[in-house]
């Protein structure tokens, strides 16, 4: 059974940090592309970062670039996303997603993500 179980999220000031965890299990980790996702109230979800574990390549959002930065443990088919300088802008539910076309991962668009995980709530106070 696959699973990813994201964790990390929480209640941050302005300016804070916080690093999201995801944690995967039930497929062949270095085979896939990791992606974190964000869905603000009222808005579509967005990609944020994505890394393809068996190339490293990385891709971050405008919105993130400087800020946040995506890694991955391989030994614990494990991939972080670490936020820092906070902006309210920044609160969503977070989301991280696999995807097996790594040709593509990188664009982050939705439906080629085949596996979700369930979401962890980050919110950003002014």
């Amino acid at each position: 059974e696959v699973q990813l179980v994201e964790s990390g999220g929480g209640l941050v000031q302005a300016g804070g940090s916080l690093r999201l965890s995801c944690a995967t299990s039930g497929f062949t980790f270095e085979k896939y592309a990791i992606a974190w996702f964000r869905q603000a109230p009222g808005k579509e979800r967005e990609g944020v970062s994505c890394i393809s574990i068996s190339d490293g390549r990385i891709t971050y959002a405008d919105s993130v670039k400087g800020r946040f930065t995506i890694s991955s443990d391989n030994a614990k088919n494990t991939v972080y996303l670490q936020m820092n300088s906070l902006k309210p802008a920044d609160t969503a539910v977070y989301y991280c997603a696999a995807t097996p076309q790594i040709t593509t991962a990188q664009s982050m668009v939705i439906p080629e993500y085949d596996y979700w995980g369930q979401g962890t709530q980050v919110t950003v106070s002014s």
